[in-house]
């Protein structure tokens, strides 16, 4: 079937509405931050914030499916000195109204800009809050390993004693690890830190991320045909992700000059035709069952 591709012109918390119960696998988006983009959204006072995005959560509650994930990218500021607390409150808040805090993931900018103040250093990274609606949800964990890198070769070249055996933490953690496992693998799982470049190819945007960060999400919480909700879509950097790996998407956004903007690069993007192996329905996890 074709995929499709819309981008839609307006507040989420009404467009929404119309949107089908359980119909999205995954909701990725990176809405205005406090006293951010006041231009574009009014600059929600961090005060406020909780409030003014609850609404809107709910209805990606609503729309989200029982085995889908939603990750909100999102950081605090500095206000008077300190870290503001609204993203922990927002966090306690979106328990209250039924979301699991799943993980948190940390998106390291590699290359952030210079900058030094009398208090602090400058800031290299953001979260990415992952919650659910259920402990299990689609997980393809396959799908975002890494490679493992230049040590493997000289490590694993000859294993001691201790290396064919389970070796047991010294700290009494409980933690062990086997040496032998890593024998004649080429890749490894990754952690919960992405160490991504800040360039993007849209400079038009005033808080655009890099495709490679919704990309990571995408490959790992959803199949090709699956869809994907962006609903603070800004230029459509999600959507575009989204349909180059054979995703079906919806971006909303308020602002007429980003949606037309998310159109045109939507017609520029090629499609990817064929499913990675990692990405066969037989590789899908549901995460806290343990098993396909």
């Amino acid at each position: 079937m074709p995929l499709k591709a819309d981008i839609l012109q307006g507040d989420c918390l009404e467009l929404l509405k119309a949107e089908e119960a359980e119909s999205f696998d995954l909701v990725f988006t990176s809405p205005p931050y406090a006293d951010r983009r006041a231009r574009t959204y009014g600059g929600i006072k961090p005060e406020k914030y909780v409030e003014w995005f609850l609404p809107r959560s709910q209805e990606m509650l609503r729309v989200l499916k029982p085995t889908g994930t939603f990750v909100l990218n999102i950081k605090e500021k500095v206000e008077k000195g300190e870290r503001h607390t609204y993203v922990l409150e927002l966090i306690l808040a979106l328990r209250k109204q039924g979301w699991l805090w799943t993980e948190e993931y940390i998106w390291h900018k590699r290359n952030c800009h210079p900058g030094k103040w009398p208090n602090r250093f400058r800031d290299a990274w953001e979260r990415c809050l992952q919650f659910n609606k259920s402990r299990h949800f689609k997980m393809n964990q396959e799908a975002v390993r890494v490679p493992m890198g230049d040590w493997a070769g000289k490590r694993l070249a000859k294993l001691g004693k201790n290396d064919v055996k389970r070796f047991n933490s010294q700290v009494g953690s409980g933690f062990g690890k086997k040496i032998e496992n890593w024998v004649g693998r080429d890749l490894a799982f990754p952690s919960n830190v992405l160490h991504l470049a800040t360039e993007c190819g849209n400079k038009n945007h005033s808080a655009a991320f890099p495709k490679a960060l919704p990309q990571w999400f995408i490959k790992l919480f959803t199949s090709q045909g699956d869809w994907v909700l962006d609903p603070f879509a800004g230029s459509g950097t999600t959507s575009v992700a989204a349909r180059e790996l054979g995703r079906n998407s919806l971006g909303i956004e308020i602002k007429e000059d980003y949606c037309e903007e998310a159109r045109r690069e939507l017609k520029r993007t090629k499609v990817e035709t064929s499913a990675p192996a990692a990405e066969e329905e037989d590789g899908l996890l549901f995460a806290a069952t343990g098993k396909a």
